[in-house]
């Protein structure tokens, strides 16, 4: 098979990484890839958006499968536009993408089939938008339209919620996604993260994964795209996973089929763990970043047939297996992320990791042009028998080899209590490993980081 990923980041890099596993694939193409894809796909110098360039590669290449990461280019109609070019895609509809790519739009299918989430307000008018707030307590205002994540505002009072509306409709930091915009009740509780397969009737969930979206340690400072995840989540148990497929993930996927929108390929719900049991924060209409990195480092089965089936309506002959190890990945930034940022940042010039640290775990790190316009520069993943001690060293490893200045790092707390195994992706590396992890015995790892 010849498969082509749309795509540039983190995600993208990953998906590659366990396609590319795949006996069934025989040429792979990243567009536009970044130096990770590039060990292990073909790059190709064309935008995830440039729809026509797109369709042009994969009718003269003849790709059997497309699958596509971004939001972007699903929302701008990229696997209607294949699909009547008879290209096989692995990604919703745009009418399907609206679940992801307006708040409203998603909150409506929520409520018209009790769907479990926050109770919520729309407004097009600013003025009304700050009204409704009086007496109303601790809320979060949302953004309706696509803003790379960074689009919600958990405030803490009304001041900070009326200077979210502010930002988002008078300042206009979003455009025109934040023409309208949700007021929603601020829930309490631990956030996780579930994505499932499905081809519009089946849903095949995968594992949990928790990311946390606050910049700074300690869970402080303004919520971004992602600063890092690790699966599997401890408090997210077999039984919670039953109650949210049963009452959140088949009911969307019901509800849409039901409204003349099927929903063929990832759905994302990101979830609210509350006392009152689990609510849904989000859709996302594919795969998360960063939780992708450490689900597909988890993920024993093929993935190709599985995405095969999602787009042919045969999912329900597809089952998942899981490795029993965990993986954590972080994400470093630049400094003023996610506001304003310096772009000209030469990030190839400051991560300098030590021939010790280097040997073990380059850095995946994008091409010289998108780490200049792009905030997230680097992911790490690694192998260690305990999720806290992981995230500790890679923090420690992290801020010792990198000497550039204004790098952000978060390591949010986890609860795991027992011992679990880290695959560490050596990501650029041209040497013997070709993409493939870097799995080390309990015993090795011992000695590389000096566990006691």
């Amino acid at each position: 098979m010849k498969i082509l990923i749309i795509g540039g980041g983190g995600r993208e890099h990953a998906l590659a990484w366990k396609i590319a596993q795949s006996p069934k694939i025989t040429e792979l193409f990243c567009a536009p890839g970044n130096p990770g894809t590039a060990s292990i796909a073909t790059n190709l110098d064309i935008p995830a958006d440039d729809i026509d360039s797109l369709i042009q590669f994969a009718l003269q290449q003849s790709i059997d499968l497309t699958v596509v990461g971004p939001e972007q280019p699903l929302v701008l109609g990229l696997a209607d536009w294949f699909q009547d070019n008879g290209l096989k895609v692995f990604g919703p509809s745009a009418k399907a993408t609206q679940l992801e790519g307006s708040k409203v739009f998603s909150k409506v299918l929520m409520q018209k089939y009790n769907i479990p989430t926050a109770a919520y307000a729309a407004f097009d008018d600013a003025d009304e938008a700050r009204a409704y707030l009086k007496g109303k307590g601790p809320q979060v205002v949302k953004a309706d339209g696509l803003a790379a994540g960074k689009g919600v505002f958990v405030c803490a009072d009304e001041a900070e919620a009326v200077d979210a509306i502010n930002q988002i409709m008078n300042d206009r930091i979003f455009g025109e996604s934040g023409n309208r915009i949700i007021i929603e009740e601020r829930l309490e509780g631990q956030e996780v993260s579930l994505l499932a397969f499905t081809d519009g009737t089946t849903v095949l969930p995968m594992e949990a994964a928790q990311d946390h979206k606050a910049v700074f340690d300690g869970d402080t400072g303004p919520n971004t795209g992602g600063m890092g995840a690790y699966s599997p989540a401890p408090i997210f148990t077999p039984e919670l996973k039953q109650e949210v497929i049963q009452r959140i993930m088949v009911p969307a996927v019901n509800g849409m089929r039901a409204d003349g929108i099927p929903y063929r390929g990832v759905l994302y719900a990101g979830l609210m763990i509350t006392d009152k049991g689990p609510k849904t924060l989000e859709f996302n209409a594919r795969f998360g970043d960063p939780e992708t990195q450490p689900l597909m480092m988890r993920m024993q089965s093929d993935i190709v047939p599985i995405m095969e089936a999602c787009a042919d309506g045969t999912l329900d002959t597809c089952t998942l297996e899981w490795k029993p190890e965990a993986a954590v990945c972080v994400v470093m930034a630049s400094e003023g992320y996610p506001g304003s940022y310096e772009r000209a940042n030469r990030s190839t010039d400051s991560i300098r990791p030590t021939r010790y640290w280097e040997s073990r775990c380059s850095m995946r790190v994008r091409n010289k042009r998108a780490m200049r316009s792009l905030p997230a520069v680097a992911g790490c993943w690694v192998l260690l028998p305990w999720v806290i001690r992981c995230k500790r060293q890679l923090k420690k490893r992290i801020k010792r080899s990198v000497k550039s200045n204004g790098r952000e790092f978060n390591t949010a707390k986890t609860s795991a209590k027992k011992p679990y195994s880290f695959i560490l992706e050596d990501s650029d590396s041209q040497q013997s490993t070709q993409g493939k992890p870097l799995i080390f015995t309990t015993e090795s790892t011992e000695k590389i980081f000096k566990i006691k």
